[in-house]
């Protein structure tokens, strides 16, 4: 739904660069006589039209904003918890399943990897099941955004957000906290590895055990 809109959002913007790249032409080709500049109709037109467009990008907008904000018996639930500067996660569906995320410093970052987007330790989730990631802080303001999974919530401390996402492929998908939350906010990566539900089974016997 997320790449659909973002295409039909492009088509828009096709839309409205050629109708003005349209008009700059046919104003430099021809004059146009002051009764069309000052026309009622023409200013109704300009009225009309930026509404119309809001309109067309507001309605699928809204629509997968509730897609998204609907949380439907999840697969999986995960809790995600802010600290300056790094993020600690709880696997809430099993015993003892916790671990801390830090960003990998440049001096020990394995050949191959991102700088300053390496994790430790990465979150795992099963592919194509529905995910429940419930986000919170435990000192100031952070954000837990992956732009790839369509997600960015705010970690708020004392407050509790929720929200779902689903991979349809196995792979790595890498954020970073968008909130200005101090002077080493840019540190706090996060890394979500997607992989067969097997392969996930088989890394949370290893953690939790």
């Amino acid at each position: 739904e997320l790449v659909e809109f973002h295409d039909h959002a492009l088509m828009v913007a096709l839309a409205i660069c050629s109708l003005v790249l349209y008009l700059l032409t046919l104003m430099l080709a021809e004059k146009l006589s002051s009764n069309t500049v000052d026309a009622q109709e023409v200013e109704l037109i300009w009225t009309i039209l930026p509404a119309i467009v809001l309109i067309l990008l507001a309605l699928p907008s809204l629509q997968i904003l509730y897609m998204m904000d609907e949380i439907d018996e999840p697969d999986l639930t995960l809790k995600a918890i802010g600290h300056q500067w790094y993020w600690a996660y709880e696997y809430t569906d099993f015993k003892d399943l916790t671990f801390d995320s830090y960003m990998i410093p440049t001096t020990e970052l394995p050949s191959g990897h991102f700088r300053l987007l390496e994790v430790d330790h990465r979150i795992v989730i099963p592919m194509e099941s529905p995910i429940r990631i419930i986000i919170t802080a435990n000192d100031v303001l952070h954000s837990w955004a992956v732009p790839s999974l369509g997600v960015k919530t705010d970690a708020i401390p004392g407050r509790l957000n929720q929200t779902s996402f689903i991979t349809t492929r196995p792979g790595v998908f890498y954020g970073q906290c968008s909130e200005i939350c101090g002077a080493n906010h840019s540190y706090m990566p996060i890394v979500v590895e997607s992989t067969p539900l097997t392969h996930f089974e088989h890394w949370s016997t290893l953690l939790s055990s």
